[in-house]
């Protein structure tokens, strides 16, 4: 197992520690610039195209039929089923807490403002279906937008090589309301949402998670297209644990994350050597029996194990991080939780698994990577809401305002903005 353990490094190594595996995509744009073009240009029939070309299948209508639906449903094992409804109930309860409340407040006699929230009216959603079908995401994605109210949520998701969608997928779709759902993947996905073809409608803003294609085409149309959820990386967690935590539990949460993908990064921050040497131990007899072991083996080549001294240098070293998911098996877990600044998720004791957050406890699971943590948070309701504000102002309350208003425009020099105020108060 290609995995380091550090012992107490010193502040100044921090961040050659915190490097994360690099995902460049610009040496894509090129190629990604070409298919978005065609697609905006040839629509439905390049997206036709490049469905051939790179998922190996040409289907013979993108827009799945009702009848796919119900087959899909009937399909699907009754158990996985109870369990998407299960977590469809938990995201929701959590998500419709989140609604806002826009109250009027006066800022001086006769001067009212206030906010209205309202839906992002067209919402595109990409669900990744290669090596993984993430029906999970169609869930933290499709229902804080159902909550929000936004009026056409348009799924894409591209097909197996007999044209078909995994039913999962469709069932958890239909469980959490979405509108339309069209078979297409990859960068002719993201082209079709941005620009609109035939069948499929264009959006004003794009979630979801994908391959590094994905990843650059979004980057590409939210430049000037369409708004995208966030920048996105390869996953990552972080635990900080002490004496007190299991190893077991600790080396299972560091290969649940590892198994997503080869970027995939975990890393161990403890004051423990003896839990370090456990965690490992325990690592090495496990992976020998995970069905990704490939991929989760060039996982632990960019992970790590780093030891300090004691609760401050954890937490300062874990604010620096700022992890997607971050998860503290400690003693005092509590306590260094309210410590805590720069995270995605944040999963408290011996019994919440990150696999909590990544299915069906109600949080999201669509989340800051790669450092983004200090200044996004992850997809909520907020994600799928714009918030206007309006004013009212009484004459009396212009009486008392417009003086302060006349007074700086004039100094701004913009004397049409003065007069607005002027010609009323004449």
């Amino acid at each position: 197992m290609n995995m380091k353990t550090y012992k107490y490094p010193d502040r100044t190594e921090w961040e050659s520690l915190q490097q994360r595996p690099e995902l460049d995509v610009t040496s894509l744009f090129d190629t990604v610039r070409e298919v978005l073009e065609d697609v905006r240009t040839n629509g439905d029939e390049a997206v036709y195209r490049y469905g051939e070309r790179f998922d190996g299948v040409r289907v013979t209508n993108l827009q799945v039929s009702a009848e796919e639906m119900n087959e899909a449903e009937s399909a699907l094992d009754e158990k996985l089923k109870e369990a998407i409804v299960t977590a469809h109930r938990n995201i929701e309860i959590f998500h419709a807490s989140q609604c806002f409340e826009g109250k009027k407040i006066e800022t001086m006699p006769g001067v009212t403002c206030w906010q209205k929230s309202v839906a992002i009216e067209k919402v595109g959603l990409y669900i990744p279906g290669g090596t993984a079908p993430l029906f999970s995401t169609v869930l933290m994605l499709a229902v804080p937008a159902r909550i929000a109210g936004c009026g056409e949520i348009v799924l894409c998701t591209p097909p197996d090589r007999e044209g078909n969608i995994h039913p999962a997928i469709l069932f958890a779709a239909k469980v959490a309301g979405v509108n339309k759902i069209f078979k297409a993947g990859g960068i002719q996905a993201i082209a079709a949402m941005t620009y609109g073809t035939e069948c499929v409608p264009g959006v004003y803003k794009i979630f979801g998670p994908g391959n590094q294609y994905v990843v650059a085409a979004k980057q590409l149309v939210g430049m000037k297209d369409v708004a995208i959820d966030m920048p996105a990386g390869p996953s990552e967690v972080e635990i900080i644990a002490d004496e007190a935590a299991n190893p077991a539990y600790i080396a299972a949460d560091f290969l649940s994350q590892a198994e997503h993908g080869p970027d995939s990064q975990s890393l161990l921050v403890t004051t423990s050597e003896a839990l370090a040497e456990a965690v490992e131990r325990e690592i090495e007899s496990r992976l020998p029996d995970l069905p990704r072991r490939e991929l989760t083996e060039q996982s632990l080549s960019h992970s790590r194990i780093v030891i300090l001294k004691n609760d401050d240098e954890m937490i300062d070293f874990t604010n620096q991080y700022a992890p997607e998911h971050l998860i503290i098996q400690t003693a005092n877990y509590a306590e260094l939780s309210e410590r805590v600044r720069n995270a995605g998720s944040v999963f408290l004791g011996p019994y919440t698994p990150e696999s909590a957050g990544d299915y069906a406890s109600g949080t999201n699971h669509t989340l800051p990577t790669k450092g983004y943590a200090k200044m996004y948070s992850g997809v909520n309701l907020d994600s799928f809401i714009r918030k206007i504000t309006f004013q009212e102002i009484t004459e009396d309350g212009l009486k008392l305002l417009g003086p302060a208003i006349e007074i700086m425009a004039a100094n701004e020099q913009l004397d049409a903005h003065r007069n607005a105020v002027s010609v009323r108060l004449k």
